[in-house]
């Protein structure tokens, strides 16, 4: 059968209706990988959020422009490895270290890497970019640099550090499909599945583990835009809301 053929049966009526059978059936299949995918992205972020937010802070100091060039190309070079080649080498280090090489560890490393990029470029961007003014203003009132930071820097911040956020976490969700290959669970496991199973039905759990990671990435999105516009200061949530 050639492509437009396949192409043109898998967009028929029957197959759809048959996605939509296959699905209606299985949502506590679906539902579970789900929450696999969640755990994956949830531990992944957390713990990129926790290095990436310090790592910005550290390079928005005083004399450490060099240094700011550096770990900023360091982070959009990691980026750049396509994922299947960074879980390859992560199995090689982590097998190396006694570690698990295949699963949740290696997963869960690789896309914390890959989610350094937009969270340390925005916390550093929106520190460095505070109004030399405000900071003038709180260093007049007796404060200290620490002071200066997280009353002053930080706060005006939050919007920007949580776009970094959210760019990161929607970024994963897709990535973290491609870790079904090693092994982590997820919805990439119908995707994969459905590549491996001949005929029609390869065809509809594609399709079904396709549809669930982009539902996913949009209510990620969404969630997280809605935290976003909460953390953000009131004073600034116009900004927020318009952007």
């Amino acid at each position: 059968m050639r492509v437009d053929d396949r192409l043109a049966d898998l967009y028929s009526v029957d197959v759809l209706q048959d996605i939509w059978a296959w699905a209606n059936n299985n949502w506590d299949t679906i539902g579970a990988l789900t929450l696999q995918h969640l755990r994956i992205i949830l531990v992944a972020n957390g713990a990129g959020v926790v290095v990436g937010v310090l790592l910005g802070i550290f390079i928005s100091g005083r004399g450490r422009e060099r240094l700011a060039d550096l770990i900023l190309y360091l982070t959009g070079m990691l980026i750049t490895i396509p994922s299947l080649a960074m879980y390859g080498i992560l199995m090689a280090i982590l097998g190396a270290m006694g570690l698990s090489r295949i699963g949740f560890v290696p997963a869960v490393v690789a896309l914390a890497l890959y989610g350094l990029l937009p969270i340390v470029r925005n916390t550093y961007t929106a520190i460095v970019e505070v109004s030399p003014a405000i900071i003038d203003a709180g260093r007049g009132m007796g404060m200290s640099e620490r002071q200066l930071l997280t009353k002053i820097k930080l706060p005006l911040a939050v919007p920007v550090i949580m776009a970094g956020v959210r760019q990161a976490v929607v970024m994963n969700v897709g990535i973290a499909a491609i870790a079904a290959w090693i092994g982590a669970g997820g919805l990439g496991q119908l995707m994969f599945r459905g590549i491996q199973e001949p005929g029609r039905m390869g065809s509809i759990l594609v399709v079904v583990g396709s549809i669930s990671v982009a539902v996913l990435a949009l209510a990620s999105d969404f969630v997280l835009g809605a935290l976003e516009y909460l953390a953000t200061p009131r004073g600034l949530r116009g900004g927020a809301r318009s952007s």
